[in-house]
């Protein structure tokens, strides 16, 4: 694999070969404290971002890389009218590998088209955001052992949710999941999310009730209202608070279940469900750091 721009064709064995190497970096790391040792990874970020940014940055820097890039496209040629295939060419003259996120998708894409080094979708629009889906399936894996058999509820946004279409396009992979779809009206997943699904044969159901399916999920997957995806703000106030997860909430969930979002979260999980053992949210970004340093050892070694 020269770039990551998708997960929908993962294979089990590409998996399973990042995912061991992601363990051994989690017990071993400082036998590859300098891996990365005179690469460059350029993080272009044309959306704004927290833990995707720093999660990049940091795995170079513990792989004993370097950065550089911009997290305002303002700052860059961009400004001037500088086309993404300009930039990217640019960039890739003094990178070894690329890290995009852009409110645009299918740039992710155009930036592999026109770079000599590897490129990593960090996020494209309500696209894809397949390095966020690196996170949750290294979570699911050491939380519950492994990645099959379970019934996964995500909540929220499905139809702006380029986590969502991740998650669901990289979890076909995996035997015995079932998913239960919870979104408010207008959030519906969207159509061609259910094409694949069908086409995988993959088991569905679609619901407006959270509380009603908490009692029998095994994952529930939390996800933001998106307000920069609305172009008319009186509709997302509408729709904003359609699911919130309380202490109170969960009294109906099952006693390992798993509490995952890949944030940021703005107010559908209370911050009482914090100290709840069951909640993931925070391990997905710690265990995404290290599965970025394993994602970055493939595509550059």
């Amino acid at each position: 694999m020269k770039h990551l721009l998708t997960l929908e064709n993962m294979t089990r064995e590409w998996w399973d070969k990042l995912h061991a190497k992601t363990l051994d970096i989690m017990a071993h790391p400082e036998q590859y404290a300098e891996s990365c040792k005179g690469k460059l990874l350029a993080t272009l970020f044309f959306e704004p971002s927290t833990r995707t940014r720093f999660s990049f940055q940091a795995a170079m820097l513990r792989l004993g890389g370097t950065i550089f890039g911009f997290d305002d496209p303002a700052t860059s040629s961009t400004a001037k009218g500088e086309s993404l295939a300009d930039t990217i060419r640019v960039v890739a003259s003094f990178a070894d590998i690329i890290a995009i996120r852009s409110p645009n998708a299918g740039d992710a894409e155009l930036a592999a088209k026109y770079s000599g080094v590897p490129v990593i979708n960090a996020g494209d629009g309500a696209h894809l955001h397949p390095t966020q889906t690196l996170a949750d399936l290294t979570t699911i894996a050491i939380r519950r052992g492994s990645i099959c058999n379970f019934k996964i509820g995500i909540a929220g946004d499905l139809k702006y949710g380029r986590t969502v279409r991740a998650l669901v396009t990289a979890l076909a992979a995996f035997p015995g999941i079932e998913y239960v779809l919870i979104s408010p009206p207008g959030l519906d997943i969207p159509r061609d999310v259910l094409e694949f699904m069908d086409s995988r044969g993959l088991k569905y159901s679609q619901t407006r009730d959270l509380e009603a399916a908490i009692p029998d999920l095994d994952i529930i997957y939390m996800t933001r209202i998106q307000k920069e995806r609305f172009a008319v703000p009186e509709l997302y106030d509408k729709l904003k608070g359609s699911y919130i997860l309380t202490a109170e909430t969960l009294r109906r969930a099952k006693p390992d279940a798993l509490i995952m979002h890949p944030l940021p979260r703005v107010d559908e999980i209370s911050e009482d469900v914090d100290a709840d053992p069951r909640a993931a949210y925070f391990d997905q970004v710690r265990y995404g750091m290290y599965a970025r340093m394993s994602l970055i050892l493939s595509l550059i070694s």
